[in-house]
């Protein structure tokens, strides 16, 4: 199993219907869980995924309207249920607060000290790995990046050319000079990887710096492009948009969700099309309880 991918939880959006469940979505990612929008439902989605509490080390909330929240209450009992001992980290939009502490107290229960809070505000917003942006949505909304940092990847071949061995490339991982060979000669950049998540949102600058470059984009793509006004009046994207920014932004792979339940099953393949207009990349329609790896790491050539 792939120790960076995410895990589909459900991919309706305001109403779940019969093939989908409300929002979630956990991401693995070298340990570490984070669990993006859960919505009604996801405890037992985590059921049938396989998720248990002890998955979760992280708890991020885009905005309260009721199909990215109201998981919450679910979610925290069962972390406190299952004695999760590590800590959880709470991301949610500071303006919330009120709906915040109605879902983390929703009902009487033994409560747990796990997990702690971490408003977001602004128009940016960093919190450990994350990055969180302002989105334009009808509430206040945030879309996040995870980025890990860039290294560098050693040619065994260059290091053997002026052979360096041992505990001399250590010394040159720390910035050091061997023999007068730098790092920058026996080595290439390693991008790290990144995986942004967007939901509810019109098109703004936002989007597009959160997607830029990365390897996973989750995005909504809850309207086709015939109902793109009405998509614009509430706030949300169409497919097409979604390939738009999968395209400007350099996006590797683009998993759309979060689809309106007056679409069916049958209607996925016209997500498709849509994207496919302007996004030539991977795309991934996102299917309850299904599981997408992380692309590989880019290696450069030397």
């Amino acid at each position: 199993m792939s120790s960076r991918e995410l895990v589909v939880l459900g991919t309706s959006s305001a109403v779940p219907t019969r093939h989908r469940n409300h929002n979630g979505y956990l991401l693995r990612w070298d340990g570490q869980g984070y669990l993006f929008d859960p919505g009604e439902g996801t405890q037992r989605q985590m059921v049938h995924a396989g998720v248990s509490a002890n998955d979760v080390h992280w708890l991020c909330l885009t905005h309260f309207h009721g199909d990215h929240c109201l998981g919450v209450p679910g979610v925290v009992q069962r972390i406190a249920r299952d004695k999760v001992r590590h800590p959880v980290r709470a991301l949610y939009p500071a303006s919330g607060e009120t709906y915040w502490r109605r879902l983390r107290h929703a009902a009487a229960f033994a409560d747990t000290q796990v997990i702690t809070e971490h408003p977001v505000s602004g128009e940016r917003d960093e919190v450990g790995p994350l990055l969180a942006r302002r989105l334009s949505h009808p509430v206040e909304s945030y879309g996040y990046r995870l980025q890990e940092p860039s290294g560098r990847r050693m040619l065994p071949d260059r290091l053997a050319a002026h052979g360096i061995r041992g505990p001399e490339v250590g010394r040159l991982q720390r910035g050091e000079s061997v023999r007068g060979v730098t790092l920058d000669q026996v080595s290439v950049p390693k991008p790290g990887q990144s995986v942004a998540f967007v939901m509810d949102t019109r098109l703004c600058e936002a989007v597009f710096d959160l997607a830029s470059g990365v390897d996973l984009l989750v995005i909504e793509s809850t309207f086709l492009s015939a109902e793109a006004s009405l998509a614009k009046e509430y706030g949300h994207l169409t497919a097409y948009e979604a390939g738009q920014v999968a395209a400007e932004a350099g996006v590797r792979r683009l998993v759309l969700t979060h689809f309106s339940e007056r679409y069916g099953l049958p209607a996925e393949q016209s997500f498709l099309d849509d994207a496919r207009r302007a996004y030539d990349g991977e795309i991934v329609l996102a299917r309850d309880l299904m599981t997408v790896p992380v692309p590989r790491r880019r290696h450069l050539l030397p």
